[in-house]
C-alpha cells in the first residue's frame, strides 16, 4: 500500500529548504524590507495620482505620471516577491504606512516629494545590494543591479529635470502648460 504523506507545517518548511542555496537569512529579511518599501512607495504615488485627479486640481498629466509611477512600484514589489519565492525565502508583509501627506499641493511640491521618495527607495536598494555582496550572493546582487538600480537612477534624473522645469515655468499657467506638454507619458 502506498504511504500517504500529510503536509504539515514542518514538512512544508523542509520542502522550502530544498531549493534554498546561498540565501542568507539577512538577505531574506532585506528582501522583505524592500518589498514593504516598494509597497509604501506604491501607496504614496497612488495618493499623489488621485490628488491631481481631483476636480479642484485637475492636472491630468500629473495624475497619469504618478499613476504610472504607482504601477511601477507595485510591479517592483511583486518582482521581489517572485524572487523571494525562487530563492526559497518566505514573504513577510508588514502594515503599509499611510503617506505623511494627503494633500500634495502643486506639481512642483509633489515632484519634490517624489524625488525624496525615489532617493529613499534607491538608498534601501543599495543597502540590500550591500547585504547580497557581504554574503557573496552574486545572483541576488545581479538581480538588484539589473532589475532596479539603473531604473532608480533614471527615475531620479527624470524627476530632477521635472523639478528644474517646473521651477523655471512657475505656478499657475506655467504649471498648467507643463502638465500638458512637459511630462513624458511613455
Amino acid at each position: 500500500a502506498a504511504a500517504v504523506t500529510v503536509l504539515t507545517h514542518t514538512n512544508r518548511k523542509k520542502m522550502a529548504a530544498t531549493i534554498r542555496q546561498n540565501y542568507h537569512e539577512e538577505s531574506e529579511a532585506g528582501v522583505n524590507k524592500q518589498i514593504n518599501a516598494e509597497l509604501e512607495a506604491f501607496y504614496t504615488y497612488l495618493s499623489m495620482a488621485y490628488h491631481f485627479d481631483r476636480d479642484d486640481v485637475a492636472l491630468k498629466g500629473f495624475h497619469e505620471f504618478f499613476k504610472k509611477s504607482a504601477e511601477e512600484e507595485q510591479e517592483h514589489a511583486q518582482k521581489l516577491m517572485k524572487f523571494q519565492n525562487k530563492r526559497g525565502g518566505r514573504i513577510v508583509l508588514k502594515k503599509i504606512k499611510p503617506p505623511e501627506k494627503q494633500d500634495w499641493g502643486s506639481g512642483l511640491d509633489a515632484m519634490k516629494e517624489a524625488l525624496a521618495l525615489e532617493r529613499s527607495v534607491n538608498k534601501s536598494l543599495l543597502e540590500l545590494h550591500a547585504i547580497a555582496t557581504k554574503h557573496e550572493d552574486a545572483q541576488m546582487a545581479d538581480f538588484i543591479e539589473s532589475e532596479y538600480l539603473t531604473e532608480q537612477v533614471d527615475a531620479i534624473k527624470e524627476i530632477g529635470g521635472y523639478i528644474t522645469n517646473l521651477t523655471r515655468v512657475g505656478p499657475g499657467l506655467g504649471e498648467y502648460q507643463f502638465d500638458k506638454t512637459g511630462l513624458s507619458h511613455s
